[in-house]
């Protein structure tokens, strides 16, 4: 068994395999995998899974969790040798694992993801593929910010689905923050 993530069996030797948390929350993935060197002190962490196939197609996929125990947040990205993130020297720093160690890796998407969100809000997202498309891309930060806005109209249905329309124009744009009245 794993020391940091219960419920997941820690898998011997190299390459990288995904094995199955036991958990209620489905989107969450462990795995066992070998840091790789990168340029400039960084490292590349392999990810075994489309992402785009478990969570849903997406131009960014933000993701938090850890790496032997440590908490690590990032985006997940195809590179010529697959589905990887990055680490930095920053969160190597005092780290006890590095390039070519065997690490376990749990990791799953950050913020709200489009299950999660109301019927409504869901619906606009669909009919407008561009704003839907860059709502998934959105850190959860801006994400939040935008389904705070909107549900502080639960009582007034008016009001609800005029900011919904203003978020599906603001999101069409390119915009990832509502500017500030």
């Amino acid at each position: 068994r794993c020391r940091c993530c219960p419920g997941v069996t820690e898998l011997r030797g190299g390459g990288v395999r995904e094995t199955r948390r036991v958990s209620s929350d489905e989107r969450t993935r462990a795995y066992t995998t070998t840091i790789e060197p990168q340029p400039s002190n960084k490292v590349r962490v392999p990810v075994p899974f489309d992402p785009n196939q478990v969570w849903g197609t997406k131009r960014q996929h933000h993701v938090g969790g850890t790496i032997a125990g440590r908490r690590v947040r990032a985006s997940i990205a195809k590179d010529d040798s697959g589905w990887s993130f990055s680490l930095g020297p920053a969160w190597l720093r005092g780290c006890a694992v590095g390039p070519g160690d065997v690490v376990e890796v749990v990791i799953s998407p950050e913020g709200p993801q489009r299950g999660d969100l109301d019927p409504d809000l869901s619906a606009a997202l669909e009919a407008n593929p561009a704003a839907g498309a860059f709502f998934d891309s959105l850190a959860q930060f801006y994400r939040n910010a935008y389904l705070r806005w909107i549900d502080a109209t639960k009582r007034r249905p008016d009001v609800r689905t005029q900011r919904i329309a203003e978020v599906i124009r603001l999101l069409n744009d390119g915009v990832k923050e509502r500017p500030k009245p």
